[in-house]
């Protein structure tokens, strides 16, 4: 069996007798995403390639282990939210330097400790807001 996801894909599919329609509508996705699939032309997202696990009775790492592009698109990277530039720090800042410069007492105060607090925990509350919402 050749070691590309789409290749793999395919032998599977006929050795179950199955067309690329008959899988396609198992997937609930077009005929032409399962083309693109056996052609290397495309990938299945995660939840697809869970349901093609399933059907086909292999693990996922029997479909995309050999498969270093495949891998590629589907790992997740922590830092690809904002990449190198982290928006929590300049808030921060703006925060602190609010508190500094305008502001008395406890409001001052506040500012800064929500400006430290927004430098360090910004990027973990926005990973976890997102993952909520997902």
């Amino acid at each position: 069996m050749n070691d590309e996801f789409g290749n793999k894909l395919k032998v599977l599919r006929e050795e179950k007798g199955w067309s690329q329609d008959k899988l396609a509508k198992e997937l609930n996705v077009s005929r032409q995403a399962v083309y693109k699939w056996e052609t290397n032309k495309g990938y299945p997202d995660i939840k697809n390639l869970i349901i093609i696990s399933d059907i086909f009775s292999v693990t996922i790492d029997e479909l995309i282990k050999s498969d270093e592009e495949l891998q590629n698109k589907i790992s997740i990277d922590e830092d690809e939210l904002y990449g190198d530039n982290d928006p929590g720090f300049y808030i921060g800042l703006l925060l602190v330097v609010l508190g500094i410069f305008l502001f008395d007492d406890s409001l001052s105060t506040t500012f800064m400790i929500l400006g430290l607090m927004s430098i360090v925990f910004f990027n973990d509350f926005m990973k976890s807001l997102v993952s909520f919402f997902k």
